[in-house]
């Protein structure tokens, strides 16, 4: 490892040449991975919900529709408009109702069915179907040339229409998150090191990382919005306090030697020692977001993981490098730390314990009470402002049509039409079903299918399927209708075994069952691998079970807030915070208990040890949390998306917390059960026997015990 640090130091100069020279093929690769803003084709492609789409796809030429309402026009000017959509680009058709009748008959005439179907008061609305999948590029690109085309009269709704909303909000904001992450980072590190242009060499180093990071994205082909938003500012804050070891380290080895190479070179070492041990806890709680059926935490758990390792590489790399290649002008602008040194603070915390070890029984309760009982929402359009067009749109055609959402049905073409006019005949009386709109609904069973327009026929029909879709009145992801769906679903599986139910709707409520699953898998993954490594750094069995058991109480504590304050959070932030606070504040807890058992196999008693791995830790904790703190706060308080803002509000709460219990609870923890440690840590009742006895003989003289 020393031959390696040497090797670092003696190639300066080549390293930085080589980490420029790789941000051109990095940004290459970054502005060549696409991005997707649906979150629901992360779905497990084996569930009937996405089977479903992909036959939309093949056999209809689509996988998106719209609603497109439009207030007090003409019938002249609705057609003139429709006509403007049908010409866009992958825009497959565009179903209205001169799509059963001509427009010389006055719709007044219709029968009240259709009507209905496409009427209320001045308002009248269009089904657009587009040739695409709801979140392809090429829809997106027809959302915003029908925005173009359509003036203030017209609202354009659908998830299609969210994603859009999504994708040019997070485009917009995303360089945002960073510029306000990399702004808190610089005020955290001037207020803690000794240098007013080292926080910026640190943010460069780092900032390479998360080029190569995002640049090798291009190998995955896509990612997703969250990832993308989330991966820059999350990478800042759990790989800062890297740096800031090695800066230390540094700093500590010039004490014993005046070659700042072979000073650089030992601090090398040590950050590798250390920082390779504590980011493996790290890498393990993204790895465990891998194990989710919702493959958004694969996405997220592999950028998160590689960019964790590329974080490390470019702290024992890139950042010597640069301290090196600059050290004179790194000299000129030395201060002293405007942190102060923590000296009564542990010793008051060490004796008053008890009062410490109470306070963790007496919140244990309500934390997971609150944390079981805090509510989640997984409606999509809910992450986005009220402002934006997609969420006026559902507003508009909520108020005026009575329809919260639309889904479909895939049903065999061949079912004949007694059986058809029966099932749907079943579906409008189900709860909350509005209109059954489809081939056999339009025409009526007694008229003749081939007086439909061939357009509007192949629209509605393949050559194995036919499509209908259900308006409803009840909301997407509400327990109403998901007993409506799965009541809907009876019915149409009764006619055609064969069917399926397809669209939002139905993907959300399999997402609200898969979530529910994946945080379980998610919570047991990450729990059991950091216990595993911490029971192999540390050598013992019960110092895994504390660590965990305190570093849970935090999360406990951050997730329970939200139902005590009565607010409901998005539900990804359920699924992935309890494994991204455990696997990046653990460290602090690992950082403090392994000074605690040099200490107490040093010679000294439970609550000196207690009192000196408090002293001597109490600064680094700190200042590791200020750093993931101040990379996610800024990001939390500006995001405009809920789904970015509610996840990064937890984790820079989730940092404080667990900085506040690690510091508080964990040394309580020490002494109550400083005898179970002892007999169950490896290689350690025999040191601290040894020592006792050691004292004992010196007549209670400490003087001499070592003091590592």
């Amino acid at each position: 490892m020393k031959g390696f640090a040497k090797g670092i130091v003696k190639a300066r100069f080549i390293i930085l040449i080589i980490s420029v020279a790789l941000l051109v093929p990095a940004a290459i690769g970054y502005f060549n991975t696409r991005i997707n803003y649906d979150i629901l084709t992360y779905l497990p492609s084996e569930i009937e919900t996405m089977q479903g789409q992909d036959i939309l796809e093949e056999q209809f030429g689509t996988g998106a529709f719209s609603l497109f309402a439009v207030k007090g026009m003409n019938v002249e000017e609705v057609t003139e408009l429709k006509a403007k959509i049908q010409d866009v680009d992958h825009v497959s058709d565009v179903i209205w109702y001169d799509s059963v009748m001509d427009t010389s008959i006055p719709m007044e005439m219709l029968p009240d069915e259709i009507y209905d179907t496409f009427n209320s008061g001045d308002s009248t609305m269009m089904f657009i179907i587009f040739d695409e999948t709801t979140s392809a590029d090429g829809t997106m690109d027809a959302i915003e040339e029908i925005r173009h085309i359509a003036d203030e009269r017209c609202f354009l709704a659908g998830m299609s229409a969210i994603v859009t909303d999504t994708k040019i909000m997070a485009e917009k904001e995303t360089p945002i998150y960073v510029g306000i992450a990399v702004l808190l980072a610089v005020i955290v590190l001037s207020l803690t090191m000794d240098s007013y242009l080292v926080p910026f060499f640190f943010l460069a180093s780092i900032g390479m990382a998360i080029i190569y990071n995002l640049g090798s994205n291009i190998f995955f082909g896509e990612i997703s919005f969250l990832t993308k938003a989330l991966s820059a500012v999350l990478q800042l804050g759990v790989t800062l306090d890297y740096s800031i070891f090695l800066w230390h380290s540094y700093l500590e080895a010039q004490e014993k030697t005046e070659d700042k190479k072979e000073a650089m070179a030992s601090a090398i070492t040590d950050t590798i020692q250390s920082v390779v041990g504590s980011s493996i806890t790290t890498i393990a709680g993204f790895i465990a977001l891998c194990f989710m059926s919702f493959r958004i935490g694969l996405d997220i758990g592999l950028v998160m993981a590689k960019g964790v390792i590329f974080g490390v590489i470019a702290c024992v790399t890139i950042l010597p490098s640069m301290i090196l290649v600059f050290d004179g002008v790194l000299e000129k602008t030395r201060h002293k730390p405007l942190m102060p040194e923590f000296d009564r603070v542990p010793k008051w915390i060490s004796a008053h314990y008890i009062i410490f070890g109470m306070l963790f029984l007496i919140l244990l309760y309500p934390a997971i009470y609150g944390n079981n009982h805090t509510k989640v929402y997984y409606d999509l359009s809910e992450t986005l402002p009220e402002t934006l067009p997609s969420v006026q749109a559902n507003r508009m055609i909520d108020e005026n049509f009575d329809t919260n959402s639309v889904y479909m049905l895939l049903l065999d073409k061949n079912l004949d039409k007694g059986s058809t006019s029966m099932m749907i005949d079943e579906l409008k009386s189900v709860d909350g079903v509005l209109k059954v709109v489809g081939v056999d609904s339009l025409i009526g069973p007694l008229f003749p299918q081939e007086m439909l327009p061939e357009d509007v026929l192949s629209s509605l029909e393949s050559d194995q399927y036919k499509l209908m879709m259900i308006t409803t009145g009840y909301k997407t992801a509400s327990d109403e209708i998901n007993a409506q769906i799965d009541q809907v679903g009876e019915i149409v599986k009764r006619y055609d075994p064969k069917s399926m139910v397809v669209g939002e709707a139905p993907c959300t409520k399999d997402l609200i069952t898969i979530t529910d699953h994946d945080f379980a898998v998610v919570s047991l993954v990450s729990i059991g691998l950091v216990f595993i490594i911490i029971a192999v750094v540390l050598k013992s069995i019960s110092l895994p079970i504390l660590l965990v058991a305190v570093i849970e109480f935090a999360i406990f504590i951050n997730m329970g807030i939200p139902y005590y304050t009565g607010t409901t959070i998005p539900f990804i932030s359920s699924v992935v915070i309890g494994t991204i606070q455990l696997g990046a504040t653990v460290d602090y807890a690992i950082l403090m208990t392994t000074r605690y058992i040099r200490e107490r196999t040093a010679g000294h008693d439970k609550k000196e040890a207690t009192r000196i791995a408090l002293s001597t830790s109490m600064k680094s904790v700190i200042v590791s949390a200020l750093s993931f703190f101040s990379a996610t706060f800024g990001v939390g308080l500006i995001s405009s998306i809920d789904m970015i803002a509610s996840l990064c509000n937890l984790m820079a709460r989730g940092a404080l917390i667990s900085m506040c219990v690690v510091l508080l609870v964990l040394p309580a923890m020490y002494m109550i059960f400083d005898g179970l440690i002892i007999r169950t840590t490896a290689g350690m009742q025999g040191l601290v026997k040894h020592r006792e006895t050691h004292h004992r003989s010196r007549g209670g003289n400490t003087v001499g015990v070592a003091h590592i």
